[in-house]
């Protein structure tokens, strides 16, 4: 790190960042992005952290700042820059002396990665309590430079995620949300500018909790995720001095009823975000850089690089109606096709005749669906028998109110507020940070995993409970949602450090709790619960975006009424991400059954590929009606690529892929192989032509390159 006269240096080869201090100590980033750019803004950059408190937070006199909050009143003291392996570390520490406060920036980059992840830790040096409004997880102003041009061509990039139409990208010009002010002086901090904030319980409900933005004449990309699983999170993309700025946060008082006492002596730390970047790739750079960066970050584990099949029974098969009898041909039509894990889904605690929802907690099986002296222990056994790993579903959050642990549990184990057990569709929600309700989760999993020998685990939420849980005195439930999440994320590094080798399933409502925090720990994410195969593609394609291909878990579910191209479609679906394996398999006919198998016989054949793969999308992200959708993965040697051609588009389109024309390579179908999918490879264009003659239909290519591109 070089350090000057009121300013330093920090990075690595990939990425590095300049601050500067000003004449009173206050530090500012006043450059990121490629190391020897001539970029550096400092009118326009922003303090390194913001903070509000109660008596502290920003005035406001039309558009122009009147006051500051304590993040502007911090001064440096000090920084140290080192090295953890591959990962680059700078911490900053600075200090407002007339509060006492102290806050530590800490920013960390994998070497040869452009992403930069920051939190934020809060000490209270002071002698009196500060009362937290906000705090910011990352603050980065001079994203465009301060010519008119380059904020004229900034798009604004975010994902809107709902039940069953998950992981909707959409692109938009910035000056829509920050309208240029033809004959006034743009005011600093001025307030106009896009705002996402999260909701509720879960993290991605209405949003991904993620955003970017992107110049779309020279490719300059930034891409952002807030790493945090509730829905208390909030970024903020908007002009100050004629550039653009983004601000992340964890919960705010204001949109999430968060609030925090900071006493003498106390700690706070802000939760995780990253910030991926590219010089000039365009978004499809800049979440391949963030596809690198959570590969880096994220807790080891061999499923990773193993990326075994999985056969679920739920999705348009047995539907949360799992019997020993139901379930028996199902394992064996699993295991004929390949698959290497079979999950029974939800239902199988169920003796209630389907009214299971309002009576869960116990998770014990039911008798009347498994009858016989070895009850489950039948259906487990058969399963290992067809050399598959056995897997259940829980729900483990929740505690139906007519379950008895509803009333053997204490209600300090409980979401509450104002005194009241908090109650959402007939279900009560655990506080993970109190002990007897971390004992009864540990308590069950330890027999399922433990005594059962189960080797999967699907991890299911259902219910929002709104803002959270004032269970402690004083506390907002903003705050108490917040130390409940962490207390989750704790549970699961426990039960993952005691059962190194399970793998566990990150769903809610298929993708509502999707986001890094859950993904840096569990080793898959349910990418939605839609049924439709067609409304899926868009889904499956878009996946990459939020999380690693090796993690991404699609469902693929023929049915027999399904035409063979049908079948294909929805099997091509998940062949470049985690094949989540349901349908009707016994009911096929020995045609689509066929296709079931080498569907999974090709995914076993490339999935070492996909451990060290990166996205891009050659048609673009998919709007939700795109008739023609793509997605690929790309190694330093080979690209996979998946078409899909709904209704509505001509049978042919052209891609341009990330290769250099006049590169010479071969084109392969290796998905459906024997149905009617043409694809041709122009070298002087380095485009690729594809012809799909039916629709629905989909296909898997395999683009070989004579000379590999570098890694």
């Amino acid at each position: 790190m070089a350090k000057g006269q009121g300013t330093f240096h920090w990075g690595h080869g990939a990425l590095t960042l300049e601050i500067v201090l000003d004449g009173d100590g206050s530090p500012r980033l006043t450059h990121l992005g490629l190391p020897g750019e001539a970029q550096s803004i400092p009118g326009a950059s922003l303090p390194l952290v913001e903070v509000t408190a109660a008596g502290h937070g920003r005035g406001w006199s039309g558009n122009r700042l009147v006051g500051t909050d304590l993040g502007g009143r911090l001064r440096h003291r000090s920084h140290r820059a080192a090295r953890d392996g591959d990962w680059h570390t700078l911490t900053v520490h600075l200090h407002d002396p007339e509060t006492g406060l102290a806050a530590e920036v800490t920013y960390r980059s994998p070497d040869g990665i452009p992403v930069l992840r920051s939190e934020v830790t809060l000490r209270n040096e002071g002698q009196a309590t500060l009362h937290l409004e906000s705090v910011s997880s990352l603050a980065v102003g001079c994203l465009t430079s301060q010519a008119p041009t380059a904020f004229d061509a900034a798009d604004l990039l975010m994902a809107e995620n709902d039940w069953l139409t998950e992981c909707r990208w959409r692109r938009q010009p910035m000056r829509l949300s920050t309208p240029a002010q033809s004959g006034r002086v743009i005011q600093a901090n001025g307030r106009a500018g896009l705002t996402l904030n999260g909701q509720g319980t879960w993290s991605s409900c209405g949003h991904l909790p993620m955003g970017g933005l992107t110049d779309r004449i020279t490719g300059r990309t930034w891409v952002w995720q807030i790493e945090h699983n509730g829905g208390g999170w909030r970024w903020e993309c908007e002009e100050r001095d004629k550039a653009a700025y983004a601000a992340l946060f964890g919960p705010t008082d204001t949109h999430h009823g968060w609030r925090h006492s900071l006493e003498p002596g106390a700690v706070f730390r802000t939760v995780p975000a990253a910030l991926s970047f590219s010089a000039d790739g365009g978004p499809d750079a800049a979440f391949a850089a963030l596809t690198r960066y959570r590969r880096a970050q994220r807790r080891p584990h061999t499923d990773h690089q193993r990326l075994p099949v999985i056969f679920n029974d739920y999705m348009n098969c047995l539907m949360g109606d799992p019997t020993t009898e139901k379930l028996l041909p199902h394992i064996d039509a699993a295991a004929d096709a390949g698959a290497e894990y079979f999950v029974i889904d939800a239902g199988w605690y169920d003796g209630d005749n389907g009214g299971w929802w309002t009576t869960v907690g116990a998770w014990e099986p039911a008798a009347s669906r498994f009858p016989g002296e070895k009850g489950i222990h039948e259906v487990l056994d058969r399963i290992r028998e067809r050399g598959m790993v056995p897997g259940l579903w829980l729900e483990p959050e929740v505690i139906g109110v007519r379950s008895p642990m509803a009333t053997s549990l204490p209600d300090e184990a409980f979401f509450r507020r104002d005194g009241v057990r908090v109650t959402e569709a007939g279900r009560h929600h655990l506080d993970l940070r109190h002990p007897a309700a971390r004992a009864h989760l540990d308590q069950v999993v330890d027999r399922l995993v433990g005594e059962w020998g189960v080797g999967y685990l699907k991890l299911d939420h259902n219910i929002d409970p709104g803002s959270g849980t004032s269970s402690h005195p004083g506390e907002t439930p903003g705050a108490g949602l917040l130390g409940h999440n962490r207390a989750h994320l704790d549970w699961l590094d426990g039960i993952l450090d005691r059962y190194p080798h399970l793998v566990v399933e990150n769903c809610a409502s298929g993708g509502m709790r999707w986001d890094h925090a859950m993904l840096s720990r569990l080793q898959l994410q349910s990418t939605s619960d839609q049924q439709n195969l067609r409304l899926y593609a868009p889904i499956a394609a878009s996946a990459p975006t939020a999380v690693t291909p090796e993690q991404g878990a699609v469902w693929a579910y023929p049915q027999p009424e399904d035409s063979l191209d049908e079948v294909a479609f929805t099997l091509a679906s998940a062949l470049l991400g985690r094949i989540h394996l349901s349908g009707r398999l016994p009911e096929l006919g020995p045609e689509a059954r066929a296709l079931v198998h080498e569907a999974v016989a090709v995914y076993k054949a490339i999935r070492a590929d996909l451990p060290r793969a990166v996205p891009s999308w050659p048609l673009g992200l998919p709007a939700w009606g795109d008739p023609w959708i793509a997605l690929a993965l790309h190694t330093p040697t080979t690209t996979y690529l998946t078409v899909w051609r709904r209704p509505g588009g001509e049978a042919t389109t052209t891609l341009r892929l990330s290769e250099r024309a006049g590169s010479a390579a071969s084109v392969e179908v290796l998905y459906p192989a024997a149905r009617q999918a043409v694809a041709v490879w122009n070298p002087d264009t380095a485009d690729l032509t594809v012809t799909l003659p039916t629709a629905p239909s989909a296909a898997l290519l395999r683009i070989t390159r004579t000379e590999p591109d570098a890694p």
